[in-house]
């Protein structure tokens, strides 16, 4: 059975390209959302087992999507993997302290998201 992951991005472009790297590079089933809210309910439908957000969307930012989504016993122990241009040392802080398993830099590599999946599954 192919592992599920979620990616939540509002740039269409983004969410493209990073969904067919995991699909087509990856081997794994992807589920798209386009911003926090719909990618914490995506979640709670289909349980996927690692989740890669966006911090800068609309309706939820990735810091809110993933707080909400640690606060849920079903899903609180789903890697999230920040993927997002806002590099600061503080942001980059604020996203693991809210408990991400790791923050990658875009533009990224698709190599560089598919290993990090994989090493977190």
């Amino acid at each position: 059975m192919k592992k599920k992951i979620l990616v939540a991005d509002d740039e269409p472009d983004v969410l493209f390209m990073t969904a067919f790297s995991l699909r087509t590079v990856g081997g794994f089933e992807v589920i798209e959302a386009r911003n926090g809210l719909e990618a914490v309910e995506r979640a709670k439908e289909t349980q996927p087992d690692v989740i890669v957000l966006d911090i800068k969307m609309p309706r939820m930012n990735g810091y809110e999507a993933c707080a909400k989504l640690k606060q849920d016993p079903a899903l609180q122990d789903v890697p999230v993997i920040f993927l997002s241009a806002k590099g600061q040392r503080q942001e980059i802080q604020q996203g693991m302290d809210l408990g991400a398993a790791a923050y990658i830099l875009k533009p990224f590599a698709p190599e560089v998201l598919i290993s990090k999946v994989r090493e977190l599954l």
